[in-house]
Formats: C-alpha cells, structure tokens, sequence
C-alpha cells in the first residue's frame, strides 16, 4: 500500500515461497493475483540472489548477533533503527559509495485491496477449484493445486488432440491429458 507494486519477485525454496518444488502456494498465488510476476532460485544455489543473502549477513552480524530482545516491540526498535542506518547513512561499495536511498524510488504500481477477478474467453470450459485443489470436468476430478481454492479456473483447448490446459487468469497452471486421462499441475508445465 505504501510502496507500491514490483513488477517481479525472485524467491527462494522454501516456506512459505515454495514449500514443494513446482507446487503453487497461497502467497504465490496472491502475488499473481497483484499482477508480480513470481521466479525462483534454483535450489540449493544461494548465490542467485547474493545482494540478500549479503544482506542477511549484516542484519545477522550487527543487529541480532548476541542480542536478547525483551519482546517483539524491542526486536522491532533495532531493527527500525539499523534500517535507517542501512538505507539512508551507511554508503555501500556496491553502489559507488551511495546510500540505497539514493538508488530507491516507489513503484507506480497501485496495491488493489480487491484485485480483479480473471475473465475468461467465451470458448473456455470454467470451473471453481475444491477444497483439496481438485476440479470437476467430464465425469473426472483433476488436481491443479491447493493455492487455487475458491478460485475459478479455465480449461482451453490446445491444437494437440485431447489435450486441454488449465489457466488461473493468464497463468497455464495444468496440463489435462484426455487420452492417459492423467493432469499434470505445477510451476513446470
């Protein structure tokens, strides 16, 4: 609400980001539904996102390393201040010596308390995900994910016979296979 909207945000593995390799989560899904497109590092690789693991260091070095907090209140006092410090004082070798202030500005893109609702094309079969991530269709049950409970869903038609995939607003979600009868749901498709 204060900063605005990136455009994108790359993440690691694990909880809550992607708890299973190529699963969907509920943050996932409601970062799509802001419209941030969501990447992540390769397993075991931290060296994809350096800068924050760089920057978890310093916070682990100079403001929890040693430190006894008395509760959440005091734990967030240090940190409000070492940010301050991080962001508008401390220059950073990294940027010529600057101040990450100096290098920030918001996004122009506005967080919606009530984003949008996908719509569908005239031609899309649509169904509302189940509690278990499972959705109905020509007698059968297929399992596109949890994180898309209570969402509505769209199965397209692709050019391949009896192939059919499944999008949650303009993300391919699943792939339905008619002639093996199977679905296959994920981040991998």
């Amino acid at each position: 609400r204060l900063y605005g909207l990136p455009l994108r945000m790359t993440m690691d593995n694990g909880s809550p980001w992607g708890d299973q390799t190529g699963v969907y989560t509920a943050l996932e899904v409601w970062l799509m539904s802001q419209g941030i497109k969501v990447g992540h590092s390769r397993p075991y690789h931290p060296q994809t996102q350096g800068k924050l693991e760089r920057f978890h260091r310093s916070l682990k070095r100079e403001v929890l390393q040693g430190q006894l907090f008395i509760d959440l209140d005091d734990a967030q006092r240090a940190f409000d201040i070492w940010r301050d410090i991080y962001n508008q004082k401390r220059p950073h070798q990294a940027l010529n010596m600057q101040v990450p202030a100096t290098r920030y500005s918001s996004s122009s893109r506005e967080y919606q308390e009530q984003p949008a609702a996908p719509e569908y094309d005239d031609g899309d079969v649509v169904r509302k995900v189940q509690v278990k991530g499972e959705i109905y269709w020509r007698n059968r049950e297929y399992m596109v994910g949890k994180a898309f409970y209570g969402r509505s869903v769209a199965i397209r038609e692709t050019t391949e016979d009896g192939i059919h995939d499944v999008y949650w607003s303009r993300h391919r979600i699943a792939r339905i296979d008619l002639n093996l009868q199977v679905v296959t749901a994920g981040k991998k498709i």
